[in-house]
Order: C-alpha cells, then structure tokens, then sequence
C-alpha cells in the first residue's frame, strides 16, 4: 500500500458511493475481495489504491462509467473509458445496429435516449404518437421524459396517466440514485412541477369495462389517445453489457409492445412506412 499525505481526492469519492449504496466497510471488503482495514485506509487517504482495485471497488458500488474515470483521475490514473461522440466512426458499427434494430421493430414504436432521456435515434413508429404535438417540444434536441410528461405533450393523452407519470418519475428517482447527474436532477425538478394537463382525472372516466377486464396487463401499460383509439403498450428497456465507453453506457433502448390484441391489429393495418 502506497501512503499519500493528502487527506482528499479518492477516499472521500469512494465514501461517498459507499454511503450512496448503504454498504458498511466490512460489506464492501467482503464483496471485493479487500479487508475492512484497507478500505478503511483508502477512504481516509492513508492509503492509494493500485488501478485494479479501485475499478474493482467500483464495479461493486455500480457506479457509473462516466463516475469511475472521476476516480481514476482522482488517484491519479489515467482515465480507462472513452467518450465518444455518437457520430465517431469507432461507433459506426453500433450505430448500424441500433437502425437496424429500431427498423426491425417497426410498425411498434422504439427509440434511444441518452442518461438525460434525449432522444438519440427513433424509428418511424414513434412519429405516429408524436403527431400532432406543439413545435417548441419536437424541436431538437427532443427529450423523452419532457415530451411525456408536459401538460402539452403526451401527458394531455395518456389515459392512465397518474400511474405512467409515478413510473416514469420512480425511473428517474431510481437513476438519480445511481448516477450524480446535474442535468437529470434538473430535468427532475423541471418534469415535478409540470401541471396537469386540462381536463386530467384519475382514469378515462368512461364507466366502461376496459381492455384490461378482457386481457389483464401483465406488466403496467402505457394507455394512450391515437386518432379516436386507445392504444395500449408495455415498454422495455435495454442496455448495453459491460462498456467500455461512457457515451455507449449511458444509451438505453425502449421499445414498446402493443399490450393487446386491438392494438396488435391496429399497428399491423397500417400502410408499410415509406423511406
């Protein structure tokens, strides 16, 4: 072990992921492999740890990519994963394969989005529940959860909205749990104050049985207004295994599957999407 003489930089970084996660240092040590006493010395700088355990710390606290270079850099190493922009030719590849997989999807709807729900690639399903929407939301760059949730976006067409809106708003808690992102915690406070939109209650208020008294939901649907129907889907969310690039990290896919049968039919009626 390497004795430094500052008592700032890593160990208190470590601390605080370790506190986040509520693990003791016994916990911690246990799981990767360390002491107590060690961890203990790391996080009131009395001691350095080597490169390997510091990623191995790490990868137990789950914390993010981005967050793992600040604690490489505050030890004094070199930071282990790129940020490449998503146009870089190094993920021209990936970015094929997430075409061809938004494409393949069609006619249900998928898109990408950053850690920030910005909106990176969309397929052409996606148009059909943006239609209609105000300029000033689809105006580049178009953020996921903004769209969503403004009283002027979807939320104004959302059935089940109250439930959709504590799904999306627990997703984003559970994220800014994970990573310490300024930008998601403002969008937080920001999509939080949003109104209700005009006319919102707690159901469609049509007294009618609805599709889940003849197909019950096997996970909480997105209900949602679409040219006189209501379309029903589930949604999905995928990430990439083990990156090694900050950007790669951060994408997450979303895809929506029709939740039953009258929506199955209604998206496979339509006319083939036109390149």
């Amino acid at each position: 072990m390497t004795t430094v003489v500052s008592d700032t930089g890593v160990g208190p970084l470590l601390r605080g992921w370790r506190e986040q996660r509520r693990l003791s240092q016994l916990e911690l040590a246990l799981r990767a492999d360390s002491s107590a006493r060690h961890i203990s010395f790391v996080e009131t700088g009395r001691s350095r740890p080597s490169e390997e355990m510091l990623l191995r710390l790490a990868e137990h606290l789950e914390v993010p990519v981005r967050e793992r270079n600040a604690l490489l850099l505050a030890a004094g190493y070199a930071p282990r994963y790129a940020e490449s922009p998503l146009d870089a030719p190094r993920l021209e590849t990936l970015r094929a394969g997430i075409e061809q997989l938004l494409r393949g999807y069609e006619p249900y709807p998928a898109l990408v989005v950053d850690g920030s729900y910005t909106v990176v690639a969309a397929n052409r399903a996606i148009g059909l529940l943006l239609d209609g929407l105000p300029e000033h939301l689809l105006t580049p760059p178009l953020n996921a959860m903004r769209i969503t949730l403004h009283p002027e976006g979807l939320a104004a067409r959302i059935r089940n909205l109250p439930e959709w809106r504590g799904h999306l708003l627990h997703q984003m808690e559970r994220q800014i749990g994970l990573a310490r992102s300024e930008s998601l915690r403002g969008l937080y406070a920001e999509v939080t104050a949003y109104p209700p939109p005009p006319g919102a209650d707690d159901g469609d208020g049509s007294g009618e049985p609805g599709p889940e008294d003849l197909y019950p939901y096997f996970a909480l649907p997105l209900r949602i207004e679409h040219d006189g129907r209501v379309l029903s889907f589930v949604s999905s969310i995928s990430t990439f295994n083990t990156p090694l690039d900050v950007t790669v990290a951060e994408l997450a896919i979303e895809t929506f599957l029709p939740a039953d049968p009258a929506t199955v039919a209604y998206l496979q009626s339509l006319p083939p999407f036109s390149d």
